[in-house]
């Protein structure tokens, strides 16, 4: 029988006979399996640690959000829309896993080279996966260098920790072994490690992983609860009712709107979306928890007079009350990412001529979120009669959380990645040469008007109708700012038909539309087209997304 060639031809694991003696655990005879359980073990304590601490620091972004969010800005175009492409919605979510993902394989890797090779090597990988994390967080717009490194030092200090914890319970009873040696310490004789049997290290060894696997899954949860302390629900919830009421006419013309047979419509999107199925976009992984009482509005820049605006004076001035349809640069042809609702605010120009500014030297109007997002749009875009407000309120509610509360930026007619700030910190006046916002170095264009579109709610692709039936085909149509005139719908190569139109909310908001039709036997393809109010019809032409928006008319395939 042979061994292999390891020191003083011993087994090569700790583990390799159930009875007698085995040596004792060192770097070279740990084996690979349990480094790697050690080595996610000891990963797990430290995100776990730097989340909980992170929480408990007023709820600054722990490692793993950090670092997730340093992945959202600094990795290429390509990669972003790769996962939007892929995950969709859940981008973030996939984001955040994708992140602990890599966290673990790493922590594995340290933990067999410490098991393995050397303990210092596998200690300095951690210590440089907290550097990176203390990187992170130093550079995020919600916490600070400071905390950053407190929070990487604590846990990378625990995660090391934990690491020679478990290795050294590859040799036994930890305890015992500890006692044994301060013993041997105190009376001055050398310490040599007991022998131990290969199954009671095996059990010491399961036990402590245990132990610390719950310890993190506990600190984990812990986490989670402490940040909800610092949610805004509360100071959202004791706004007056009666602070935000929605005027009486516009009230009236929502429920005009809404009594239209085209509403009527079953499976036809409402006039006004609910704040719960108002779609959300942006590139907050944790939503920022802004406190009213302390939060501010600045006004700055090219401005003859910076200004500081309470949420109390936001809401005693929030005079303007408009329905307005936003939509996301990135929502495909027919898709989701697009909404109506009745916004409540201060006007921006009242804003900044208080301040005081001059259009034809301050061309461009940039605004950033408390977490650190930013965004830009021409300075004369607020001035030409389009709906432009800081909006403290949706559909009659204080903003919710998800939504931007305290304050957003609601400017009709543009997509919201150059306009729709969140969560809003401050309003900058510069000049379209001096800034760029967040999305245009990584491709998409500086100017981002929102184009003409419409799109077939019902039936919906692929839906099996009854011949003979009278279908409705129902969906919207939207040009914010321009609003729209006309809705036309193809059915296979005849004739386009126009279509009724439901009650118009404005030509900021976005317009219900029906056709009946009855249906012959076969398969049908349905095209839908709008006409805006300046007499533009949206283009045929299929474009994606980037780097201005979709284009193209919304095509379905029925089957009857």
């Amino acid at each position: 029988m042979t061994t292999t060639d390891t020191p003083n031809n011993a087994p090569s694991t700790d583990d390799s006979a159930t009875t007698g003696a085995a040596p004792a655990a060192s770097a070279s005879n740990v084996s690979a399996p349990k480094g790697a359980l050690a080595g996610v073990l000891a990963g797990a304590a430290a995100l776990a640690s730097g989340e909980f601490v992170a929480a408990a620091a007023s709820g600054r972004p722990g490692p793993v959000t950090a670092v997730a969010n340093r992945v959202v800005d600094e990795a290429p175009v390509a990669v972003v829309d790769f996962g939007k492409a892929v995950f969709g919605l859940a981008d973030k979510e996939a984001l955040i896993a994708g992140t602990l993902i890599i966290s673990f394989l790493l922590a594995a890797f340290f933990g067999v080279v410490a098991a393995r090779r050397s303990f210092a090597g596998g200690a300095l990988g951690i210590a440089a996966f907290g550097a990176v994390g203390f990187w992170a967080m130093a550079v995020d717009a919600r916490s600070s260098a400071t905390a950053g490194f407190f929070i990487a030092l604590v846990a990378a200090s625990v995660g090391i920790g934990v690491l020679a914890l478990l290795l050294a319970a590859t040799r036994g009873p930890i305890m015992q072994d500890f006692i044994a040696k301060a013993t041997a310490e105190s009376e001055g004789r050398e310490y040599v490690p007991a022998v131990t049997n290969g199954s009671v290290s095996r059990r010491t060894f399961v036990g402590w992983s245990g132990a610390v696997a719950g310890l993190a899954a506990f600190g984990a949860l812990a986490a989670g609860n402490l940040r909800n302390r610092f949610s805004a629900t509360e100071a959202r919830a004791q706004v007056q009712p009666g602070t935000l009421a929605i005027p009486d006419d516009v009230i009236d013309m929502v429920a005009k709107a809404d009594a239209s047979p085209v509403a009527g419509t079953a499976g036809i999107s409402p006039a006004v979306v609910p704040n719960d199925e108002f779609y959300r976009i942006d590139t907050a992984l944790l939503v920022p928890q802004v406190d009213p009482d302390g939060w501010t509005l600045t006004i700055d820049g090219m401005v003859d007079t910076p200004l500081t605006f309470t949420y109390e004076d936001l809401l005693e001035r929030a005079t303007m009350t408009a329905p307005v349809t936003l939509s996301c640069v990135s929502n495909e042809i027919g898709g989701s990412l697009v909404g109506n609702a009745i916004w409540q605010g201060v006007p921006l120009t009242e804003l900044l001529d208080e301040a005081g500014i001059d259009p034809a030297r301050a061309t461009q109007i940039s605004s950033r979120s408390v977490d650190g997002w930013n965004c830009g749009f021409p300075t004369d875009l607020a001035y030409d009669g389009r709906t432009a407000m800081v909006a403290v309120a949706m559909n009659g509610e204080p903003l919710p959380i998800e939504h931007g509360f305290p304050a957003r930026l609601v400017i009709s007619g543009l997509y919201g990645y150059v306009s729709a700030t969140k969560w809003l910190d401050s309003i900058t006046m510069t000049t379209l040469e001096d800034f760029n916002g967040y999305w245009i170095p990584r491709g998409w264009s500086k100017d981002g008007p929102v184009k003409t579109q419409s799109r077939i709610d019902t039936p919906g692709r692929g839906q099996a109708i009854v011949a003979g039936a009278n279908t409705p085909i129902a969906g919207v149509a939207w040009a914010p700012s321009r609003g729209v005139e006309r809705v036309e719908v193809q059915i296979d190569e005849g004739d386009w038909i126009e279509a009724d139109l439901g009650e118009a909310l404005g030509i900021h908001s976005w317009r219900q539309w029906r056709l009946d039709w009855e249906a012959t036997p076969g398969d049908h393809r349905i095209r839908v087209r709008a006409t805006d109010g300046d007499g533009v019809t949206q283009t045929e032409t299929r474009t994606a997304p980037a780097p201005n928006g979709a284009s193209g008319w919304h095509t379905i395939n029925v089957r009857v």
